[in-house]
């Protein structure tokens, strides 16, 4: 629903599942046999696929790290960009808060987790959720868990996934500085994973960025907010 109505705002809307993930290969999880630089790439040929010779790059959380990585290797591709609920990219960030503690606890939790247990992945996932919500509207259990369950279902599990917690960076350095494609930031004000001083950070390391804060958000896009985020990105160009 969420593209369907970027879709409706005159968006040509491309997405798709990143490796191990959804219906994109698997791989065994533990040793995954690609690196950052290459799930970069694989943007691209999704691009070059669709006879796109340029395109506004969205990207959230781990995928905002790729969306600024893919502006900064293929910045002729990209018009502009979009990053939601990320960090900035080859800027100090040392200063910034990190998670909550109450994140790291539960996230700590996913240790005892036996992935290829459909109940028990499903239900830290559901605590999941709940841990990353958003603070300002009501948690919708019923709906969250019938969602997980489909994304659990149509990707056929979820353990391939924790190999992106896995990845190395491919060796190239690169500082979202350098950014030349306009520059959106979106990101909840009550972001527990990464705090929005993370996208303020990043807001101010590129030039004329815009920074729209969410008030109350967590680490997610609660279809409540989903009229300002599109708003926002339907307006970035």
């Amino acid at each position: 629903p969420f593209c369907r109505q970027l879709a409706r705002r005159g968006r040509f809307v491309i997405r798709y599942d990143n490796r191990d993930t959804g219906l994109s290969t698997k791989y065994p999880p533990g040793a995954p046999p690609y690196n950052f630089e290459d799930m970069m790439d694989d943007a691209i040929r999704v691009l070059d696929h669709h006879g796109v010779g340029k395109a506004h790059v969205a990207g959230m959380s781990m995928g905002g790290m790729l969306a600024q990585n893919v502006a900064l290797k293929y910045p002729e591709l990209v018009s502009a960009l979009t990053v939601i609920s990320s960090s900035p990219l080859g800027v100090d960030t040392s200063g910034l808060p990190g998670a909550t503690e109450a994140y790291k606890e539960h996230s700590a939790q996913g240790a005892n987790v036996d992935w290829s247990k459909r109940e028990q992945v499903l239900d830290f996932m559901v605590k999941d959720a709940r841990a990353i919500a958003s603070t300002r509207h009501p948690f919708d259990e019923v709906r969250t868990r019938a969602m997980i369950e489909a994304d659990y279902d149509r990707s056929g599990g979820l353990a391939s996934a924790t190999n992106h917690f896995l990845l190395k960076g491919g060796g190239l350095k690169r500082t979202v500085r350098d950014l030349t494609a306009p520059l959106l930031v979106i990101h909840g004000t009550a972001d527990p994973l990464f705090p929005v001083d993370h996208g303020e950070a990043l807001a101010k390391a590129v030039p004329g960025a815009r920074l729209v804060k969410v008030e109350g958000g967590g680490h997610e896009l609660h279809r409540n907010d989903w009229p300002q985020i599109i708003d926002a990105i339907a307006a970035h160009h």
